[in-house]
């Protein structure tokens, strides 16, 4: 079902808020948002055998781990110790470099021969002018022929402002979550939270919130930032990108003179 009302915010809602509520579920939840597998080649890809990587919004490593049993020296920074926890645990061998920190403003010095941001997380960055100033420093923080890896969804050009929507995740018979969420659009923000009942443990909010930008957008942020556009995907995978796509991975480098 869906509904509407007066749009507010997420009250109380900063840059751990995603990571410190969705860890005990992250790897559960998201298993299959990105192909992992094809994630892994393309970065080898990109940056060569042995490259050192930066990956922001690291989380639990669920893409940093097979990254580094590559071959490939990964760096990987959060906001959220619960996150870098997860990691933890995962890396038991201790082969990512991670590290505690706001990807908008505390990034490692580098340099860098890629920085991967994976599914939406550049979205995550909020205040208006985050998302630039993130492009100059990962520009920064890249070797000459260094590459920015952005993986994002592509906005629904037909959403409609301050539209609401409720709707069931998932269901079983000790647990029900519903998804809660609000757009608006015209300041590219959209917010929500998803609300766990359960028989063992009650009730569990998990919140997001995310300020989307188009491909196009993106594009004149690197631009700002003295990178190009070197190439745009439909997904990990290589499949081209096309009008219809609902998804891109965007590569960009220096814009060499």
């Amino acid at each position: 079902m869906s509904f509407r009302h007066s749009l507010g915010t997420v009250r109380g809602y900063d840059h751990r808020s995603y990571g410190d509520g969705f860890a005990d579920v992250y790897d559960e939840w998201y298993a299959d948002v990105t192909d992992v597998d094809a994630t892994v080649a393309r970065m080898l890809e990109v940056a060569g055998d042995g490259a050192h990587i930066l990956e922001l919004g690291v989380g639990t490593g669920r893409l940093a781990a097979p990254m580094a049993a590559a071959g490939l020296r990964v760096t990987g920074i959060d906001s959220s110790e619960a996150m870098l926890a997860r990691l933890s645990e995962r890396d038991r061998a201790g082969e990512i470099d991670a590290v505690l920190g706001d990807i908008a403003a505390g990034l490692p010095d580098g340099p860098f021969d890629a920085v991967l941001v994976a599914y939406n997380t550049i979205f995550n960055l909020l205040g208006e002018h985050d998302q630039p100033r993130l492009f100059q420093r990962v520009a920064e923080r890249l070797t000459p022929d260094g590459a920015f890896v952005v993986e994002a969804f592509v906005p629904d050009a037909d959403a409609t402002e301050g539209s609401s929507e409720v709707t069931v995740r998932s269901m079983a018979v000790d647990h029900v979550v519903l998804s809660v969420s609000v757009n608006r659009t015209d300041e590219q923000l959209a917010e929500g939270q998803f609300v766990q009942f359960s028989a063992a443990g009650g009730v569990q909010l998990r919140p997001w919130s995310i300020r989307w930008a188009t491909p196009e957008q993106l594009d004149a942020m690197a631009a700002e930032a003295g990178l190009h556009l070197d190439a745009r995907l439909g997904d990990m995978a290589g499949r081209p990108f096309t009008d219809d796509s609902a998804q891109h991975v965007s590569i960009y480098r220096r814009a060499h003179a």
